[in-house]
């Protein structure tokens, strides 16, 4: 086995999770992933704790997605949701034989199934939990790399100094705590601006996402004005759909258009009246994330980007003791915008980060 997977292993249980004796663990993974699983497994049995392990089709999805007519289900499966229910941790690993598979579903079946599952995934996200990559042929197709320079693509970001990069990005952290208005500006196609009023800015060291690296805090979900263009794309229900314009006023997108696959932005938007609005800001900071692969979990924490997700905003960010509320969604996509040139960050009129460059940084200029 590559000792690299040993040690991708080694930081999911002793860094990502902290799995410890007595705990039952959730392994999900398709059989591309075989070599993590086995890592796992082994981890886990020496830590006295005890796992189940359900494998992946994304071929079994597309067939039960096209074959389903949403109108005859209101609930996820029952024996499903008691599982997710019962175990202590999650871990999922994502690996693709074929990215694309689900490319041929209806965009509005891919929907409706978002919004069945949402009780599976309102579960999944009070436990401890992680998502991560394994290097898989079918992702490495997506990068247009070979097998092996995306191995050394995945591992470098996967496992590395994560205390050196929690220090970075607590820096980010400081400025954003406490913060009343972010503003986005890139070119002339993007500039809007949102209250973070209240909410918790995150340090995103590789504890939920492996890897890791960015910084992510939620908007005042009708607090979000102006325009955006998403000018990287994105893979969404099996299909490319790029240059993503969105218009927002008062929180709520009022015009939107992509230069291809639109018909699957118009379907993520119809979901639910959370759709609609922004649930996260991100922003990249993983400086060994250097390129652009269609993973969303990799791409959304390059450095120099910015990214915002329609959707679901995720619980940390919404402080306990306040009366302040997340969106709520069934839906939750990551969107990136590229900030390395003409482009900047404001943090209650302070430029925060101009052209990728932060203010604590060398080099900055403000």
């Amino acid at each position: 086995m590559d000792p690299r997977v040993e040690d991708h292993a080694d930081v999911i249980v002793d860094h990502s999770v902290g799995i410890e004796a007595g705990d039952e663990v959730l392994i999900t993974a398709s059989p591309e992933a075989e070599d993590l699983v086995v890592a796992l497994e082994e981890r886990i049995g020496e830590r006295g704790a005890q796992s189940v392990t359900l494998g992946g089709s994304s071929r079994g999805r597309r067939a039960f997605m096209r074959a389903m007519d949403p109108d005859d289900y209101d609930e996820p499966p029952a024996a499903l949701q008691a599982l997710v229910e019962e175990i202590d941790v999650a871990i999922a690993i994502r690996s693709a034989r074929n990215t694309n598979e689900t490319g041929d579903v209806p965009p509005e079946k891919n929907a409706a199934y978002s919004k069945l599952m949402k009780p599976i995934q309102d579960a999944y996200m009070d436990k401890r939990w992680v998502g991560t990559q394994y290097p898989a042929p079918g992702n490495a197709q997506d990068a247009e790399m070979s097998t092996e320079a995306y191995e050394d693509f995945v591992y470098d970001a996967v496992t590395k100094d994560w205390d050196e990069q929690r220090e970075f990005q607590a820096n980010m952290v400081e400025i954003l705590e406490g913060a009343d208005e972010v503003r986005i500006v890139s070119g002339d196609t993007t500039d809007v601006t949102m209250s973070v009023a209240g909410m918790n800015p995150v340090n995103d060291y590789a504890e939920k996402n492996l890897p890791g690296g960015e910084v992510f805090t939620a908007p005042v979900p009708d607090s979000v004005d102006g325009e955006v263009l998403f000018d990287m794309p994105l893979m969404a229900q099996g299909r490319e759909v790029e240059d993503v314009r969105l218009v927002f006023e008062e929180g709520e997108v009022v015009e939107f258009e992509a230069a291809k696959n639109e018909e699957v932005l118009a379907a993520v938007l119809d979901t639910d009246p959370g759709a609609k609005r922004l649930g996260e800001l991100g922003i990249g900071m993983n400086r060994d994330i250097d390129r652009f692969t269609y993973n969303m979990l990799f791409d959304e924490k390059m450095g120099d980007t910015v990214h915002m997700a329609l959707g679901r905003t995720i619980d940390e960010n919404v402080p306990d003791d306040s009366d302040l509320e997340g969106n709520d969604s069934a839906m939750h996509m990551d969107m990136i915008v590229d900030m390395s040139e003409d482009s900047y960050i404001e943090v209650d009129g302070e430029v925060v980060q101009r052209d990728g460059t932060f203010r604590f940084e060398d080099g900055f200029e403000g």
